[in-house]
């Protein structure tokens, strides 16, 4: 996609070199955007080939709400989260446990012993929010809402995080009887995330288009840090050299999104360019 190739080529103008917690140094570049028609095809670059199982598989595993990734790894032979689980498996309140299991803090009243017995008082007691669920019911409901939001970013839990979320949240719009998703990221690796992320949340806004009775419409991406670590740069040139190619069509089964397998995923017409081996920065 020219949009994506605009990204790499703007980044490596003008970006500026920066340090950062890997070691390894990135050109960074602040505030980027680009937007996508997704009645034009599915996003999958096509100047290299991204991996459409391991896509697939990474935003079904969102969808899991689990803290771990032992379906993902284990199950799924779907390796692209081992570098930050430890050895068990665990990865921390992540993408899956925020979007399905988002906790948070509500009143309740309580009985509890008193020196009288029993008494009634007011207690913040622990709660979980489906944010997912939540989303499909307001598109379903008052689809001219401004407030279908789904966050990642909870400041109370990065401790236990492995990776805390780079993609921190998405917001669904809808207009024209079209839905619309615009994803906001505080941090992105253009040679190798910024890929898989444009397919991931491009597949998730298709799914549920279809399960609240809407078409696809635009997915827009604010990338907050773009970046481009100094050991991918060689492979992006390449990559800048190749023209893009026509787009797949994606084809999903007619089914809640919380009843989606792999196999209701059908990817036609993707003939990508060759592979580009990029290291990952830890």
């Amino acid at each position: 996609m020219k949009v994506y190739l605009d990204l790499v080529k703007n980044v490596l103008e003008n970006g500026v070199r920066k340090e950062n917690r890997t070691g390894t140094d990135t050109i960074s570049s602040f505030a980027e955007f680009y937007k996508v028609d997704l009645s034009e095809g599915f996003p999958l670059l096509t100047t290299k080939k991204v991996f459409f199982r391991s896509v697939i598989f990474e935003l079904l595993w969102y969808l899991r709400g689990e803290d771990h990734i032992k379906w993902l790894r284990d199950e799924n032979n779907v390796h692209i989260w081992d570098a930050w689980a430890d050895e068990d498996g665990y990865v921390g309140p992540i993408y899956p446990v925020l979007w399905r299991k988002f906790p948070y803090l509500e009143k309740e009243v309580i009985q509890m012993e008193g020196n009288a017995g029993l008494i009634e008082r007011e207690a913040w007691v622990r709660k979980e929010f489906d944010q997912v669920q939540r989303a499909i019911e307001l598109l379903k409901t008052n689809p001219n809402s401004r407030r279908i939001v789904v966050s990642a970013w909870h400041p109370g839990l990065l401790g236990e995080m492995k990776l805390p979320p780079c993609h921190i949240m998405y917001i669904f719009n809808v207009a024209d009887g079209k839905l619309n998703c615009h994803l906001t990221q505080r941090s992105g690796d253009i040679a190798l995330g910024i890929p898989f992320n444009l397919a991931c949340y491009s597949a998730l806004t298709m799914a549920i288009a279809q399960e609240v009775g809407l078409e696809p419409g635009t997915f827009a991406h604010t990338i907050v840090d773009a970046h481009i670590y100094v050991n991918h740069v060689d492979g992006l040139k390449e990559q800048l050299k190749r023209e893009p190619k026509a787009l797949p069509t994606l084809k999903i089964a007619d089914k809640p999104v919380d009843e989606l397998g792999f196999d209701d995923f059908t990817l036609e017409g993707y003939d990508p360019d060759p592979v580009i081996k990029f290291e990952v920065a830890v």
